[in-house]
């Protein structure tokens, strides 16, 4: 068997486990659908979808995110916590905000947008900065109503993975398998708004993802997605 040949067919192993997902929990959801309150596991791993990216035969979504959380002993966040940080807000004072400075994959997303778009300057500047006055960041505000838009409306899947060590696990191999820099079998579209990223990883894996995109993969990963999968308890979320 060629490597072409195993990676196609761990590939096709992995949608195929999340094709088994989204039937225990429903189907995908998008965040702008769900809050605190909607049955998350306290720990997992989550896939996002985007609309518009396909695999390559053009017919099933694409995964364009993978990530989890609190991978070290003493991190307090949970699944949802880490969501809700991606998401931005839907409600409250500042409906559609949002901080990049939180969120690595909404700083992605910013850069991408800002590369797409026509912006002010002074959001451009700011943009990479870790520190910024509070000016500046009303300043940003435009581009992280935005984000939020894009980042609410992905279909989600979610995973229910209580050990940290397999949360580790899952995520690096999941990205590793799919990273087009390394072999990932699957492009992204020529639409694909990561193509505009300011990072090349991103650019280049398809994948709002710069961890693992130069990994090589442990197809040994699977089997433990495929037992957490069987064990994933019906979702209760609306």
């Amino acid at each position: 068997m060629t490597d072409v040949t195993a990676r196609r067919q761990d590939t096709d192993r992995f949608y195929a486990l999340l094709d088994e997902l989204a039937e225990r929990v429903g189907g995908p959801r998008r965040l702008y659908q769900c809050s605190a309150a909607s049955g998350w596991p306290p720990h997992g791993v989550y896939f996002f979808f985007q609309d518009g990216e396909t695999r390559a035969d053009g017919a099933r979504p694409r995964v364009v995110r993978v990530g989890t959380h609190a991978l070290t002993a003493t991190s307090r966040t949970t699944l949802w916590t880490r969501l809700a940080q991606h998401r931005g807000q839907i409600s409250g004072t500042n409906p559609g905000g949002g901080n990049q400075r939180g969120s690595i994959f909404r700083r992605h997303v910013g850069y991408a947008l800002l590369a797409s778009g026509d912006w002010p300057s002074e959001i451009a500047q700011s943009w990479p900065k870790t520190h910024v006055t509070a000016r500046q960041r009303q300043a940003e505000s435009p581009l992280e109503l935005a984000v939020t838009a894009l980042i609410a409306a992905m279909p989600l899947l979610w995973l229910d993975v209580p050990d940290r060590d397999i949360r580790r696990k899952i995520e690096a191999n999941s990205i590793a398998l799919l990273s087009r820099r390394i072999g990932g079998i699957d492009p992204p579209s020529p639409t694909w708004l990561g193509l505009h990223a300011a990072n090349d990883k991103v650019r280049s894996s398809g994948l709002w993802n710069s961890n693992h995109v130069d990994d090589e993969y442990d197809p040994a990963f699977l089997d433990d997605m495929d037992v957490c999968v069987t064990s994933h308890r019906q979702s209760s979320l609306p």
